[in-house]
């Protein structure tokens, strides 16, 4: 035995262990204890957000009572659900489209998806905030000229920023999500249900209704609810490229935490933090089901093709198959 593998090798090892572990423990109660205090100083019945003074879910009564809350939690949802929609649709459009592109293009815009996801929020904030404005510029005086052209009144329709914009800056980066998720869905699709259908004379159409879009459905599932969370949650893009008195819950937040922390607030962040939770938990149990499938696929695959050798295995010892 040398000296490496002696007694003290194995002492100095498990220190190390040790020392990972706690690192590691501490690592996660930095990162989970506040939000724990949070959640826990959300059901208070004093008034002041830092104290435990009983339980009471008074401040959820409030907060759902409350009309400026309501309506930033209205454009929250309105806003997630649109990028939603529009990245599912649009990134699942595309993901098709690259599939079936050549493979300079295609590198390309693989490139393109994953900078999208890259980037920071703040440089798309600005970036998509300098879009709309240059856009407002050039395009309103055309419209003013049309709208007097036409004789229409007096207040041509001009183009501003709203909640609109935020759902466009949104859609730039959670379709590239969905684009993400659904070519990694495509490359393990089994590609032989598609030549099968193509056999028996189905329509392309039919083909993508039956046999492609099943197969899909668990990715653009995930990729829905993982638009909708990162959208409802963000702060930083809406900050930019929002309109005025249109503020989503996010912004309520931060501009609430200015006057000072309420218990309010405690309140607002934990149902923001179980809309988040509830998302990718679905997006979890989603991926563990495709899994499964994926699995019992292949197993049955792997019987198929060891049928035939088994039955030749069987004619040459001059036995016939059992029914």
């Amino acid at each position: 035995m040398t000296a490496s593998e002696g007694p003290g090798a194995d002492r100095i090892g498990r220190w190390v262990d040790a020392a990972f572990r706690t690192q590691a423990a501490l690592v996660y109660l930095f990162l989970y204890v506040p939000i724990g205090l949070v959640v826990l100083f959300s059901f208070t019945a004093g008034e002041r957000s830092g104290e435990l003074r009983g339980l009471s879910i008074r401040w959820y009564g409030e907060t759902l009572g409350d009309q400026f809350v309501l309506r930033a939690l209205g454009n929250s949802l309105v806003v997630a659900f649109s990028t939603a929609v529009i990245a599912t649709t649009f990134g699942t459009i595309a993901a098709l489209a690259m599939g079936r592109a050549h493979r300079v293009i295609r590198v390309a815009l693989e490139a393109l998806t994953y900078i999208a996801i890259i980037i920071p929020g703040i440089v798309i904030g600005i970036a998509t905030l300098l879009f709309f404005v240059n856009l407002a510029g050039w395009a309103n005086p055309w419209i003013a000229y049309a709208w007097s052209t036409l004789g229409l009144g007096d207040r041509p329709l001009t183009l501003g920023q709203g909640l609109h914009t935020i759902v466009a800056a949104h859609v730039v980066f959670t379709m590239a999500i969905v684009v993400v998720l659904v070519r990694t869905r495509l490359a393990g699709m089994d590609r032989s249900l598609v030549e099968a259908s193509g056999d028996l004379y189905a329509t392309a159409w039919r083909t993508f209704r039956q046999v492609t879009l099943p197969q899909l459905s668990p990715a653009i599932l995930a990729g829905a609810l993982l638009a909708f969370t990162f959208s409802f949650d963000d702060f930083v893009i809406a900050s930019f490229v929002s309109g005025p008195g249109q503020p989503t819950l996010p912004m309520y937040v931060f501009a609430s935490i200015r006057r000072g922390i309420k218990p309010e607030i405690n309140a607002i962040a934990t149902m923001i933090l179980a809309v988040t939770l509830t998302g990718l938990f679905a997006v979890t149990l989603i991926y563990r089901r495709q899994e499964r499938q994926s699995a019992a696929l292949r197993a049955a695959a792997e019987r198929t093709e060891a049928e035939p050798d088994d039955l030749a295995a069987l004619e040459g010892q001059g036995l016939e198959p059992q029914e």
